[in-house]
């Protein structure tokens, strides 16, 4: 079965998360921020991430695959109404998220230009380029980073604690 496959090749290659991207959401966490993921990616390998991460199942926009009904559970497709499967679906997902959040300020954090392609919506646009640097992600960032220690330090420092009262 297809499905079987991706799971077996998850685990015996489990993706890598970035170094300090769970202190980050801690911190966020903590305060009361809300952190979703928004990606082009497949959720049947953001999902396990997002659980180690403390990120609910309820925050991911990402695309699913559908598999067929059958003994094989052969690839059928992926689901076309997820945001994330168009182009320009980051900037959907994040319209989408702003408005039923009633969020007044929203930061997207990413590596790549779909990433930037989502302020606006997204208030502000941090690149990340931990992993892989790109010209035109550093170009269109409002802030541009190498790591998420600087981040973490923004957030300690300067974040509001909207579990006490403080703005969203």
């Amino acid at each position: 079965r297809a499905i079987f496959a991706i799971e077996d090749c998850l685990q015996k290659h489990p993706l890598q998360i970035s170094p300090g991207i769970d202190k980050l959401i801690r911190e966020l966490n903590s305060r009361g921020t809300d952190v979703y993921f928004v990606s082009g990616g497949f959720r049947i390998m953001i999902e396990p991430l997002a659980k180690q991460l403390m990120v609910s199942k309820t925050n991911i926009y990402a695309n699913t695959l559908q598999f067929e009904d059958d003994t094989e559970g052969s690839y059928k497709g992926f689901d076309n109404s997820e945001p994330t499967s168009a182009d320009q679906g980051k900037p959907r997902a994040l319209t989408k998220i702003k408005e039923e959040g009633g969020y007044k300020v929203m930061v997207m954090v990413g590596d790549g230009a779909t990433d930037a392609q989502a302020k606006p919506p997204a208030d502000a646009f941090i690149g990340f380029g931990g992993v892989v640097e790109r010209s035109a992600v550093r170009e269109k960032a409002c802030w541009f980073v190498h790591d998420f220690e600087d981040m973490i330090s923004v957030v300690i420092k300067h974040g509001q604690n909207k579990l006490n009262g403080g703005e969203e």
